[in-house]
């Protein structure tokens, strides 16, 4: 699971250097339970009060959390989550022996953490013995005087880091994938990947402002994310490509966690907002929706030119048949026939897509529509697949007076989007505004029979009453 999208979990392992970040060590990776007693153990005292020894135990989890969470060493480069560097992390002993009642307690609460009300990361809970260092966080040793004061671990938290503190319990544990998407984003990737760097590219240019703000904020690549991408490459001296590989991907998520300062007491905090989920991660038998639809419309047309490609209806309804299309794909590409649409899949399929796209002749769809972009248009995208999307719905318009004529110009205006939505109305359609595959194919469709001539009077509805001449009237 990718951390920077989802809600913190427990990782099933953790991988800890045995130094400085960039001093010459060994790694070693431990189940996250065992690192936890390790630092405990090295940290604290078993004679401590249970509630001081509670409060320490919730802060250790919760700074490693933080690490993990915001991606703190991979975003530098490093192929650790965390160190054993006591000036910036926190004390980890291989092959230490464990304090038995340390043990009992972590396997208690070694699946909750700290927050702050209203956010949803682990809190940064620095902390320092408060005798030989002090610091502004948590004392150590300070705990244990207020633990003899009779203060239970949650108020001897709040004492330290706020009252707006509070315990998150019952976490799930899971293991961690790549931090990074794992497939290159570039104009046209949809999904919530897209959906995470324009959020934090939006956030990010508050303190830059030469970033051009991301709006819509819709998981969908388009010309401001390009742009905003670009910007942010050109001032942190990447590679100016205007896509998201891993490289700008962890910058974005080092330079996102800075200015929000994630990995400090004084945190700005992540909302839920911030980490909505706009799509499914996978799709799989009995999904539905949308993007089901999007799947099964590549897939067909995939399907033209690989013959062990089976042709599916496109019904938004993922089914039997559809997971057999979506396993000859993956046969195809080399992938695992799993039959579930990962983010590997789904990205072989949409490149496969665009490569048909690009390689066929200009008078292969007989010259009169265009194929589908393969990715949405909405709101603020300005392409020539808008102006052809703009020239069709202007025909259609001519014999459908209740759909608005919009202007050519290329650009996916309120005017546009109001043209479109006015369309998915007439045409039995979900009515967002959005142009995705269903739209573009009913849209096409009806450019076309207008187009041959064949399309009715706009009067002439199918299933309409109609006056005959003798003043009666009949159905049609």
């Amino acid at each position: 699971m990718n951390t920077s999208l989802n809600l913190p979990f427990i990782p099933e392992t953790i991988t800890v250097h045995l130094g400085a970040p960039s001093e010459e060590a060994g790694n070693v990776t431990v189940d996250f339970p065992s690192y936890i007693k390790n630092a405990a153990s090295s940290e604290i005292y078993p004679t401590w009060p249970d509630s001081a020894i509670y409060a320490n135990i919730y802060a250790i989890i919760s700074f490693a959390l933080n690490r993990i969470y915001t991606q703190y060493y991979p975003s530098r480069g490093y192929d650790f989550n965390i160190t054993n560097d006591t000036t910036i992390d926190q004390s980890f002993i291989p092959g230490r022996d464990i304090f038995g009642n340390i043990s009992d307690i972590v396997d208690e609460i070694f699946n909750s953490y700290v927050r702050r009300q209203g956010t949803i990361e682990p809190y940064f809970t620095q902390y320092c013995n408060g005798t030989t260092v002090t610091c502004d966080g948590l004392s150590q040793w300070g705990t244990v005087e207020l633990a003899n004061q009779g203060k239970n671990s949650i108020e001897i938290l709040r004492y330290y880091y706020g009252d707006d503190i509070e315990i998150v319990n019952d976490v799930p544990v899971m293991g961690i994938d790549n931090p990074a998407p794992g497939v290159v984003l570039r104009f046209g990737s949809t999904g919530n990947e897209v959906f995470s760097i324009q959020v934090k590219l939006n956030r990010i240019s508050k303190n830059y402002p030469a970033i051009p703000k991301i709006s819509p904020v819709d998981g969908i690549f388009a010309s401001e994310t390009e742009a905003a991408v670009r910007e942010f490459q050109s001032i942190f001296n990447l590679d100016v490509d205007g896509v998201v590989g891993n490289a700008t991907w962890y910058a974005i998520q080092r330079v996102y966690a800075a200015v929000k300062r994630l990995n400090d007491l004084a945190s700005e905090g992540v909302t839920p907002e911030e980490i909505t989920n706009i799509v499914s991660t996978e799709l799989d038998i009995g999904d539905r929706g949308r993007g089901v639809r999007e799947l099964q419309y590549f897939l067909n047309f995939i399907a033209n030119f690989n013959e062990s490609v089976p042709y599916i209806e496109i019904d938004g309804i993922f089914g039997p048949k559809t997971e057999e299309a979506v396993k000859a794909v993956q046969m195809l590409y080399g992938l695992e026939p799993t039959g579930v649409v990962t983010l590997e899949t789904w990205d072989y399929i949409y490149r496969a897509y665009r490569s048909l796209i690009a390689s066929l002749p200009s008078d292969y769809f007989g010259g009169v529509t265009e194929p589908y972009p393969g990715f949405p248009l909405r709101i603020g995208i300005e392409l020539d697949a808008v102006r052809y999307l703009q020239e069709y719905l202007s025909l259609i318009s001519t014999v459908y007076p209740d759909v608005p004529t919009p202007p050519v110009n290329g650009v996916f205006d309120e005017a546009t989007r109001q043209s479109v939505i006015a369309f998915q109305e007439r045409f039995g359609l979900d009515p967002t505004g959005v142009v995705s595959s269903p739209t573009w194919t009913e849209i096409t469709s009806v450019y076309r029979d207008i187009y041959d001539g064949n399309q009715m009077s706009g009067t002439q509805t199918p299933g309409g009453v109609i006056e005959n001449q003798n003043g009666g009237s009949s159905s049609t």
